[in-house]
């Protein structure tokens, strides 16, 4: 019988936004979302303000269309998203295709900005560019979302390598030692007894405080 090695699936998460301009597609636009294989984490509407669009286009903050971009986006609704597949921030931003939505219909023809946006400035959806701006536009639109940050490769072996090597490899030589009819279970004993974290009670022993 063949054995089909398990394919290891890296879950990412991306932010999309239904501007104003396509608000009232909404249920037509989250249907393709989840068709395309997405998970909706989180969903909210609202409106934003144009101090609060300003933040949110910091980086763009400078460029002569700015003033534009924060009316606009603050001028009704929008619907923002938290959607999560493998490769989400690439996917989404193939999906909804070029920022211009006029060459959109030239180009990509079948891409959600073509479909619902209208313009340059008015082209009905917003993607994060990045993972990093993934992370800051999803803490901006949910506050309260927990967002770990993935750890460096020198930094997993550094933790690994300071708390966790020393004491695994005592004992994984203490378990080849005495090769028991349960190796997990007689690990794991072994692990919680000799954990270099927890304190050393001694049986029978005082301490005198020292006057």
């Amino acid at each position: 019988m063949d054995q089909t090695p398990c394919r290891r699936l890296y879950v990412e998460r991306t932010l999309a936004v239904i501007k104003p301009d396509a608000i009232h597609k909404s249920e037509e636009i989250e249907d393709i979302i989840l068709k395309s294989g997405f998970t909706i984490l989180q969903k909210r509407k609202l409106q934003l303000s144009p101090e609060q669009c300003s933040d949110f286009y910091a980086d763009q903050y400078g460029k002569l269309f700015f003033p534009s971009l924060t009316a606009f986006m603050s001028s009704g609704p929008i619907i923002a998203l938290t959607l999560a597949r493998d490769n989400a921030i690439a996917h989404w931003k193939s999906i909804i295709g070029p920022v211009n939505s006029t060459k959109a219909r030239e180009t990509h023809p079948e891409c959600l900005r073509a479909k619902y946006g209208t313009s340059d400035l008015k082209n009905g959806l917003h993607g994060s560019e990045s993972f990093h701006a993934a992370e800051r536009e999803i803490k901006f639109m949910f506050p309260n979302s927990v967002i770990e940050p993935f750890p460096t490769r020198e930094a997993t072996e550094e933790y690994l390598s300071r708390f966790v090597n020393p004491t695994l490899l005592c004992g994984l030589t203490e378990l080849c030692k005495h090769k028991p009819l349960n190796p997990c279970i007689w690990l794991a004993d072994w692990l919680i007894k000799h954990n270099p974290n927890m304190p050393q009670i001694c049986d029978g022993a005082t301490v005198e405080e020292a006057e």
